[in-house]
């Protein structure tokens, strides 16, 4: 199964949860709901990263649907690797190995200019393992904070999507969101907690993830 059908989804029909799971198998349950009920009001699918709705075509049957999955998994992937050239066009078709010598291997190690204050060279000389080590551990704590900041920004988003398609004119929704970007977990919880329960549980979890304790 590629990544575009198996990414993971939710389909909610009217304010119920109807199903959870890969893309694929949501499509082809909407697909069955839909025929059930009034076409005029078809369930509604969000992505579980993004927490905004996916569009797709229902028509005809479930081969034509999943062929129309494949085919859109199929564009998705010649996008992202259109401006990446061939490895053996950019080395060269006839491009010969580099040979290895001796001593310690290369680390992809570069060398480039540094200007900092006397102050800064001090500290970093004082450092265990020099101004080298100091730098490179520093940069890599700054990336671990930094992907952690990125990733409790996007569950908000995903959260705030999803709540402003399900539950934008529901009591609390302006409260809700406030207490959301202003990292306030339990008082996000309490100004949903007049939701209905699938739409408030869902908004949580997208906002802080499957074990969250806070779940009403």
């Amino acid at each position: 199964m590629t990544d575009h059908l198996s990414r993971p989804c939710t389909a909610f029909d009217g304010m119920r949860l109807l199903i959870s799971g890969p893309l694929v198998e949501v499509a082809l349950a909407v697909k069955n709901a839909s025929e059930e009920k009034d076409a005029s009001a078809p369930p509604l699918v969000f992505d579980d990263a993004t927490g905004r709705v996916v569009d797709f075509d229902l028509r005809g049957t479930k081969t034509d649907i999943i062929a129309r999955l494949l085919q859109l998994s199929k564009e998705d992937s010649g996008s992202q690797n259109a401006g990446q050239a061939p490895q053996d066009l950019e080395d060269g078709p006839l491009a010969a190995p580099v040979p290895r010598g001796r001593g310690r291997p290369k680390l992809g190690v570069v060398a480039r200019e540094v200007t900092l204050l006397p102050r800064h060279w001090e500290w970093l000389a004082a450092q265990s393992g020099g101004a080298s080590v100091a730098l490179r551990r520093l940069i890599d704590e700054a990336r671990k904070t930094g992907g952690s900041e990125r990733r409790t920004r996007a569950a908000r988003e995903a959260a705030y999507h999803f709540a402003l398609a399900m539950a934008g004119n529901m009591p609390g929704f302006e409260e809700a969101m406030r207490a959301l970007f202003a990292g306030n977990q339990s008082a996000f919880v309490e100004r949903i907690s007049e939701w209905p329960t699938d739409v408030r549980q869902y908004a949580i979890k997208l906002a802080y993830g499957e074990a969250t304790q806070l779940v009403p």
